[in-house]
This record gives C-alpha cells, sequence and structure tokens, in this order.
C-alpha cells in the first residue's frame, strides 16, 4: 500500500474499525506498513472490506469480534492481537464509540451508561490489558492513542453524557501518559470535529452548512484527516509527544464565539 513507511514493522489495533473513521484509521495503518488488527462490534462486513483490501495491497490485516462494554471481552481481544502480531502490540487506537442524543432531563442512568461504558470503560480496560503487552515486549513500548471529541470542551445539547465520556478520556490519557510513560508507553489523544459520513448531509443540511462557514478551513473532516493524526502519534515522529490532546477540527476551535 502506498506510504511513506512511517509505521513499518508495527502492530497495530484498532477499535470500532467498521466505522467511518475507525476504517480511515486502519487503512492509514496499513499505508504506512503496520499490520492491523480491525475489532468490530456489529459492523463486520464493513471491516471486512477494509481488511481484503489491505491484503490484496501486500499488506496484513485480521478482524476481530468483540463487545467492548464486556472487561473480558476487551481483554481477550487485546490478546487475540497480541498473539496474531506474534506476541506484540506496538499500537493501540480507542476508536470504538457510540453517540446517541438525549437532553438530560429525560436521560435515565441507564443510557448515561450505556454511552459511558462504550466511550470510557472500553478505553480504560483496553488500554490497561495493552499496556500490560507492551511493557513485557522487546523493544521500546508502544503508543496508545484515544479518539475522544472537540465536544470534550465544547458540549452540543443533547450530547451531555457524549461530552462527558469524551471529556474523560482525555484525562485518562493524561493520567495514563504521567504514569505509563515509565515503561516507554505513550497516551495520547485526538479530538475531531464534524467528519463526513454516508447521508450526513442530508439528515443535517443546516448543520453541515454552518459548520462549512464556521470552519477556517472551509470543509468537513475526512476520516483519512483523523488516521493521519493517529498515524503521527503512533509514529517516531512523535516519539517526545504523550499526554498531548491533538485538535483536528479544520480550525473551528479557533473561531471566536462573540
Amino acid at each position: 500500500m502506498s506510504g511513506h513507511g512511517l509505521l513499518e514493522g508495527q502492530v497495530a489495533l484498532v477499535t470500532g474499525a467498521g466505522g467511518g473513521i475507525g476504517r480511515g484509521i486502519a487503512t492509514r495503518f496499513a499505508q504506512e506498513g503496520a499490520a492491523v488488527v480491525l475489532h468490530c462490534r456489529t459492523a463486520v462486513r464493513a471491516a471486512d472490506d477494509v481488511a481484503r483490501r489491505v491484503r490484496e495491497s501486500g499488506g496484513r490485516a485480521l478482524v476481530l469480534r468483540a463487545d467492548l462494554t464486556d472487561e473480558d471481552a476487551c481483554r481477550r481481544l487485546v490478546g487475540e492481537a497480541a498473539e496474531w502480531g506474534g506476541g506484540r502490540l506496538t499500537a493501540l487506537v480507542n476508536n470504538a464509540g457510540v453517540q446517541p442524543t438525549r437532553e438530560l432531563s429525560g436521560m435515565t442512568v441507564e443510557e448515561w451508561r450505556a454511552v459511558v461504558d462504550t466511550n470510557l470503560s472500553s478505553v480504560f480496560a483496553c488500554t490497561q490489558a495493552a499496556v500490560e503487552v507492551m511493557r513485557g515486549q522487546a523493544g521500546p513500548g508502544g503508543s496508545v492513542t484515544h479518539i475522544a471529541s472537540i465536544e470534550a470542551t465544547h458540549p452540543a445539547p443533547a450530547h451531555a453524557h457524549y461530552s462527558a465520556s469524551k471529556a474523560a478520556v482525555v484525562m485518562h490519557a493524561r493520567s495514563a501518559a504521567l504514569e505509563y510513560g515509565r515503561f516507554g508507553i505513550r497516551v495520547n489523544t485526538v479530538s475531531p470535529g464534524l467528519v463526513e459520513r454516508e447521508g450526513l448531509e442530508e439528515a443535517w443540511p443546516d448543520g453541515v452548512r454552518r459548520w462549512r462557514e464556521a470552519a477556517p478551513a472551509g470543509r468537513l473532516g475526512r476520516a483519512e484527516d483523523v488516521g493521519d493524526a493517529c498515524v503521527f502519534l503512533a509514529s517516531g515522529l512523535a516519539s517526545w509527544v504523550t499526554g498531548h490532546d491533538l485538535v483536528v477540527d479544520g480550525g473551528v476551535s479557533a473561531r471566536p464565539t462573540w
């Protein structure tokens, strides 16, 4: 696959790789030389399609299914990924997540927990399992990247559970960077803005229009934009970058609010 070999020799696990952003991240990792494990829960066909294209281009890819709201499933996923990688796992991208809408006044504890368990608890469990592998393998430790969101600092109506979970993901990365740094493991977050997906413009034309008007870059993000940021953070180019939140939003966060 075309690329610059930035991740040559790496073994990477990307969670939620059946979704649009996850597919973009996994594709970019493979293009840069990594052997990629694509996790999915239900989007098996989409993940299989990416894995097939990676193999056809000469790369290595494996699809694994798991429900990441189950701690044991998180540990099994990481273990199977490392086993496939010959006992190695050098990069983890915690991308799996959900984004339902619900106003706080009508939100139930079950709805809150469903978002927190998927978006935050899975990040904790997968990262903990991955670090156990990374710290025990030969060579430099590894990298962990969480996909957060600009909503971690810019909440939207009916997204309180989502925004809170993503804010916690950012702080988990900083805490993990602090505690796992002595093992040579770097932990960062990528916070995307609005990323293109099929049907988005038809479903939310006014929001897409307002985003384009607000973004200095003048467009929505692409899954590959998020993938590029993740490639950078997993590569040697970011060897002195840890505990950082890399915002990828076309400049929207720089726009004044008054």
